[in-house]
């Protein structure tokens, strides 16, 4: 491939509580999208659907989300694309004082190169012993942060880089 597969990353939406749209800085990212995943908090499966026109779409189930989310798409999910494997948690459930402790710890007794993750809306990136650790934030639901923001993971050539993309306005 000579260029990145791209993947754009989400979590804690909360749609359509939180946004009735999904912000336009986001739209523009999705159509250049070769797959979308989401780490929990949709809120609604129509979400899914929504996202699902401009790429495949995987994911996992948050705290919130209802039955119809949890059945489709469980809680706990290892991936592998282009060779990297890839765990998706929402980090609400578990052992650990901090979302990435728990989210660390979900994916323990398996090898990773990265581990999404969100709950706590709040935009995370560090490498732990060789393993990303990645929480996009919220696009929609910012909380305390002063940015909304998602996240970019780029694959090429054995290589597994991410990125926040933060902005002002939902």
């Amino acid at each position: 491939m000579d260029h990145p597969y791209r993947i754009t990353v989400l979590s804690d939406t909360h749609m359509p509580r939180k946004a009735k749209a999904l912000p336009a800085a986001l739209l523009a990212d999705l159509r250049q999208s070769e797959l979308i995943l989401h780490a929990g908090d949709w809120s609604n499966w129509e979400l899914y659907e929504q996202l699902s026109q401009y790429a495949p779409v995987d994911g996992v189930a948050g705290n919130v989300d209802d039955d119809r989310i949890v059945e489709r798409l469980g809680y706990k999910k290892l991936l592998d694309i282009e060779g990297k494997r890839i765990g998706i948690v929402h980090g609400h459930d578990g052992q650990g004082r901090t979302t990435p402790i728990r989210a660390r710890k979900a994916f323990s007794d398996v090898e990773v190169d990265c581990i999404l993750f969100g709950h706590s809306h709040i935009p995370f990136k560090e490498w732990v012993e060789g393993v990303l650790l990645f929480n996009p934030g919220s696009a929609t639901d910012k909380r305390r942060q002063p940015q909304y923001s998602y996240g970019r993971i780029y694959i090429q050539d054995g290589s597994l880089e991410a990125k926040h993309v933060f902005f002002d306005q939902k």
